[in-house]
């Protein structure tokens, strides 16, 4: 099976209650500790890759690794971009062998976020390849992407129709209060989702695909291992999963999810570390690592985004 689009998961999982999960890849590792997850529960697949991560990890190795990915799993995989902020680069992922790309232009004004996104919808249908877009900023960090908490904004529930029709965009990611990055709530915070500017999007735009960035929920105990063996996170970290896991049953359809992955693999390396320093075999200590990666990616196809025997 040949990597695919993300437009018949969407529609599948709009109608079905239920959220596709995009998980940011880097390395190896990850990639399996993904792919295999979802061959196990047989659920639908976005495998997303950043501006950064496509940098460090070099575009010919990271398609050859999803390739793997969709040989060993013979799920229907989807390769995206995420957060693209060029037309260049956009275009060089399509050209490269991308199915799904995503360029943010949230950060400029609403005229010149419309004229990008067009520009980038158009390349992008030509080859037969689906765009993402962002109305509204979050806040937090995510490789290139910063934006402070005064700098973020709501979407303007009002501003979505127009945006939609004027750019031929194919989903539309929305600030609902997630936000990018781990650390972003302090203990003793109670993060709500703003599902009544979800409800208000899906009245304007009826079955089209809604997006989630920044929804990390990350388990305490991997907060308190890696503070165990040294590091020095904060308490409570995301929006409740109760919380996604509502936006998934409504007009969502594409959670993205990075920071728990990343925070699941440095913990139980940190451990790994601390129990056994006489070790230097990579093999070692990124084997127990890709495994939490798993149990992680399960977890989040299970009780989350609803889509287990979904592909």
């Amino acid at each position: 099976m040949p990597l695919v689009t993300t437009k018949e998961m969407f529609k599948k999982a709009y109608d079905g209650h239920y959220a596709v999960g995009a998980f940011n890849v880097n390395n190896m590792e990850i990639v399996q500790g993904i792919s295999e997850a979802a061959k196990e529960l047989n659920a639908p697949l976005i495998l997303q890759v950043s501006k950064g991560a496509r940098a460090y990890a070099n575009h010919t190795y990271l398609m050859k690794l999803v390739e793997a990915a969709v040989i060993e799993t013979g799920l229907p995989i989807a390769l995206h971009l995420d957060h693209g902020d060029s037309f260049e680069l956009c275009k060089s992922c399509i050209d490269g062998g991308f199915t799904s790309v995503m360029i943010d232009a949230s950060s400029k004004s609403f005229e010149e976020n419309i004229a990008l996104t067009r520009q980038v919808v158009e390349y992008a249908h030509d080859h037969g390849v689906v765009v993402e877009a962002e109305l509204g900023t979050l806040a937090g960090i995510e490789d290139e992407v910063n934006v402070s908490a005064e700098d973020s904004s709501y979407t303007r529930p009002e501003d979505v129709q127009e945006f939609v029709e004027r750019t031929g965009c194919d989903s539309l990611a929305i600030a609902i209060g997630t936000s990018h990055g781990a650390f972003k709530f302090k203990p003793g915070m109670d993060p709500k989702l703003r599902l009544d500017i979800l409800e208000e999007v899906e009245k304007r735009l009826p079955d089209f695909p809604i997006v989630l960035h920044g929804s990390s929920s990350v388990p305490q105990e991997f907060v308190e291992m890696i503070n165990k063996y040294g590091g020095n996170l904060p308490g409570a970290i995301g929006i409740p999963e109760s919380e996604l896991r509502k936006a998934a049953q409504m007009a969502v359809c594409k959670i993205n999810i990075d920071s728990d992955l990343r925070l699941a693999m440095t913990a139980c390396i940190r451990q790994y570390f601390a129990e056994h320093p006489e070790h230097f075999d990579p093999r070692q200590y990124l084997k127990p690592a890709r495994a939490a990666i798993k149990d992680m990616v399960m977890h989040k196809i299970k009780d989350v985004l609803g889509c287990d025997g979904k592909a």
